[in-house]
């Protein structure tokens, strides 16, 4: 475990590709998920990290799929963006886990944005920069508790800009980004994110992350010590919860495809195990496993646990569609209900799946050199983080009682 430097020349990549709608986008990120499929299970098992990877998705240009029309981007619905995220979480979760901030922070831009800061960052989004994050903290009361803070009128010129400082965990995507922004409270409370370059003096990012999952996100610690921030890339992030708001409804809603796609790739891989390698049990009387009539119905199970899950994403991503296009209490509230679902089936279904993987392949498949458990790894490591119980208590509360769920970042 190291701090990676924080100055330095970054490494060239190459000139990202434009999109222009949404069939681009799904065929795209379809040849990636194959790519990355290839090698998932050694990146996994060595920890090597997917820094090229991660260059083939910036050169592509799905980082900018949301990028509003009006700035050249395709602005693509979010029924794409969660394919999109379920086909690469099916192949690497890993991969699939390290841009879920990136276009959380984009839609940040969008919501509560200056023209000016919109102008630059979606710029930046267009030519392949990424974002990362750097929110949660340690040691705090409860998950929404930030404690870092930006402090005015102390800029190195007197210009009226900011410093920055406080420790972050989790900072998934931090260490391959080029912006990282930062949440943090101003002098009144109020909640902020600062767009701060990965480079800037003062931040480090340190490549801590020991999770049993998830493993090659480098999903560590970020350390901002009186970091200079200009007031022109500080956004109002406060504002966002005072209305009608789908920033939390977004934001799981990627969550959710990377559960559904962990199950789609857990039992894919078990389907291909089961096919070519797994011996049937001698009582069946049968040739092949595949034939073996209690596998059989036990793969009938999980795949129409995996279609649920499947279907509950894609309804949840229409509703979210519905209320970009009509926002209201009313539209926001069913959208996040909606996504609500979605996630507590498809986290459902990438545990589940995960480990069934080797109830029905046998013996074989627990061998350490074939990396089949990373699907179950990654399941119960993602799906940790925030907890299904709430969702579920908030969908009773507005089907019983018409309670719309709270405003705040994870609903």
């Amino acid at each position: 475990m190291s701090a990676e430097p924080t100055n330095g020349t970054a490494t060239a990549r190459p000139t990202a590709a434009v999109i222009g709608d949404d069939d681009e986008a799904l065929a795209v990120a379809a040849d990636l998920a194959a790519q990355f499929r290839k090698d998932a299970a050694e990146r996994d098992a060595q920890r090597r990290l997917p820094r090229a990877e991660l260059d083939r998705l910036s050169a592509s240009g799905l980082l900018a799929v949301t990028v509003p029309a009006m700035f050249g981007g395709a602005d693509v619905r979010q029924e794409t963006l969660a394919e999109i995220f379920r086909l690469l979480a099916a192949a690497d979760a890993s991969i699939a886990q390290i841009p879920q901030s990136h276009f959380v922070y984009v839609n940040v831009l969008r919501r509560q944005g200056t023209r000016q800061q919109q102008e630059f960052f979606f710029g930046e989004v267009l030519s392949g920069k990424r974002f990362g994050n750097a929110q949660s903290e340690a040691g705090t009361k409860h998950v929404q508790d930030i404690r870092s803070r930006l402090v005015s009128g102390r800029g190195a010129d007197g210009d009226g800009s900011y410093v920055l400082t406080g420790v972050k965990h989790y900072s998934t995507g931090a260490l391959f980004a080029d912006w990282i922004p930062v949440l943090a409270r101003a002098e009144d409370d109020n909640l902020h994110v600062a767009y701060v370059p990965r480079n800037a003096p003062g931040v480090t990012v340190v490549d801590d992350w020991d999770g049993m999952g998830q493993r090659t996100t480098a999903s560590g610690t970020v350390r901002l010590d009186a970091v200079h921030v200009p007031a022109d890339r500080i956004v109002p992030h406060h504002l966002t919860f005072q209305g009608p708001q789908l920033h939390g409804a977004i934001a799981q809603l990627l969550h959710a495809a990377i559960d559904a796609g962990i199950a789609s790739g857990a039992l894919a891989e078990a389907v291909e195990f089961v096919r070519t390698k797994s011996r049937p049990w001698f009582e069946s009387g049968f040739e092949t496993a595949a034939e073996d009539p209690l596998l059989i119905q036990r793969f009938g199970e999980l795949a129409i646990q995996v279609r649920a899950a499947e279907a509950l994403l894609s309804a949840a991503a229409r509703s979210v569609d519905a209320a970009r296009a009509d926002l209201t209490d009313d539209t926001a509230a069913e959208a996040s209900i909606a996504v609500a679902a979605a996630k507590v089936t498809a986290a459902h279904a990438a545990v589940d799946v995960g480990s069934a993987l080797f109830e029905v392949s046998g013996t074989r498949s627990a061998l350490n050199a074939l990396d089949l458990h990373r699907h179950w790894r990654d399941a119960r490591t993602h799906t940790l983080h925030d907890p299904t119980r709430w969702k579920v208590q908030h969908v009773g509360r507005y089907v019983l009682n018409g309670t719309r769920p709270p405003r705040h970042g994870l609903l």
